[in-house]
């Protein structure tokens, strides 16, 4: 991966994601593989992490503000990283901001309920996603006749991004919400909050440790977001494969020293990151 840098070239069409946290990265981790000339700024809200348990008013007005901060950073086409703010922001979002390229997560319902072989279908999610009428319309679409079973799985957020995917708590977490499913004969998993990809692997044990040992399908959206990001990107003029030394930036609104800790583990390669503050309501990036 190239070398994150403070500036960006002006020139090329620079993609902005977001998320509260680190969660998003694991979008921005299959955009890079499939976008390799994109360059990116990536926004993570960790001084309001996490967002599940917010009100969908206050969710909408952090997308909103950061929304603003990534277009004066040079974004030109904005990833919204994050379920609970998809859910909270994407309508208000493209209504505030009608010349801005969006793309946001929406719970991967559909192609679960398409493939499942039982009809018993389990969504791992955030409180704010299931509030959202997002969710609500995606399962009211495609879910007819498919059993949904939903858990907030509480603290995993926490414990992601403390960078504890291995920990026993996370263990816990995961076996409190998959055995009931599991016992429902769930055959597809669908990873409804842009963190849980990060504990896929203790997610697939858990399900080879249950008796029965059975076989299921756990989605990640995040490919199908980078082959959305790329569809949008050529309709709207901004592919950049004239600009092979693509950079990431990294800019976080809470410790960047710990946020740099956790890059190696999640995105395979470390990276300099820069400190943004929240006054007021309004996003500033500190000074050098």
């Amino acid at each position: 991966m190239p070398e994150p840098v403070k500036k960006t070239d002006p020139s090329a069409p620079v993609i902005g994601v977001f998320d509260s946290g680190v969660g998003g990265l694991s979008v921005l981790r299959a955009i890079r593989e499939q976008l390799p000339a994109q360059s990116l700024i990536y926004f993570a809200d960790q001084a309001h992490v996490p967002y599940g348990p917010r009100s969908l008013e206050e969710v909408r007005a952090f997308s909103e503000e950061i929304t603003r901060f990534l277009l004066e950073q040079g974004a030109r086409l904005v990833v919204v990283a994050c379920n609970t703010a998809s859910a909270a922001a994407l309508h208000s979002l493209r209504s505030k901001f009608p010349r801005i390229p969006f793309v946001g997560m929406e719970p991967a319902v559909k192609p679960a309920a398409e493939g499942t072989q039982t009809g018993v279908v389990g969504v791992l999610a955030t409180p704010a996603t299931f509030q959202g009428a997002l969710y609500a319309s995606v399962v009211e679409r495609f879910a007819n006749g498919v059993v949904i079973l939903q858990d907030t799985c509480p603290g995993l957020v926490q414990e992601i991004e403390a960078g504890r995917m291995t920990g026993e708590h996370t263990r816990a977490i995961l076996e409190k919400a998959l055995h009931p499913m599991l016992a429902q004969g769930v055959d597809t998993i669908v990873m409804g909050c842009t963190h849980y990809p990060f504990v896929i692997p203790r997610i697939e044990e858990i399900i080879q440790n249950y008796p029965g040992n059975r076989r299921v399908r756990v989605i990640d959206p995040a490919p199908a977001i980078a082959r959305q990001t790329g569809r949008m990107l050529l309709a709207h003029g901004l592919n950049a494969e004239e600009h092979p030394g693509a950079a990431v930036r990294y800019i976080t609104s809470g410790q960047p020293e710990a946020f740099k800790q956790l890059l190696p583990g999640l995105m395979g390669s470390g990276g300099e990151v820069e400190k943004a503050f929240w006054r007021g309501g309004r996003l500033h990036l500190a000074e050098e």
